[in-house]
């Protein structure tokens, strides 16, 4: 089992991923903007984030960002999610430090795939 942490505003979608990813045996903590995801993430120590782009308060590439500048938080996955999809977008991301990227809308089966090869 892992600690997953789902940075999400829009809570129907973070409620989607909180179900499917505690059916598939993770222990799942929500935070609805970057800010508190930042927040969340120093309180749980997560082996794994689902971080959204689009976020009030603070956006998904600068939280990833934040966090990777930490030694704590070095070897943490982070999934960013997001439904600009455009290839730059994507190098963007990977350039802040994600580890992979699902653009929305998305596959909450395919999705839960990734998580399980980030954190193998």
């Amino acid at each position: 089992m892992a600690a997953i942490l789902v940075v999400e505003d829009d809570v129907d979608v973070a409620h989607l991923l909180r179900l499917r990813l505690e059916k598939s045996g993770h222990g799942v903590v929500t935070a609805a903007d970057g800010v508190l995801g930042i927040a969340a993430a120093y309180a749980h120590t997560p082996d794994l984030i689902v971080l959204d782009w689009m976020m009030p308060n603070k956006n998904g590439i600068d939280v990833c960002r934040e966090l990777r500048a930490h030694d704590e938080f070095v070897r943490t996955k982070i999934l960013m999610l997001s439904a600009r999809a455009a290839a730059t977008d994507r190098e963007q991301a990977f350039a802040a430090g994600a580890d992979d990227y699902v653009t929305k809308p998305f596959s909450p089966r395919a999705l839960v795939g990734r998580v399980e090869s980030l954190i193998a």
